[in-house]
């Protein structure tokens, strides 16, 4: 995965990147390796 930041606009790259993520299922499967480990 890769988000490209041009002139240091942050706000849009983290948009993508978050988009990228949720896409991809990425926060689910933190989350439940979160909820693993805490057992």
């Amino acid at each position: 995965m890769k988000i490209d930041v041009r002139d240091n606009q942050i706000e849009p790259a983290l948009k993508a990147l978050k988009k990228l993520m949720l896409k991809d299922g990425l926060f689910q499967e933190m989350k439940r390796a979160s909820l693993r480990s805490n057992e």
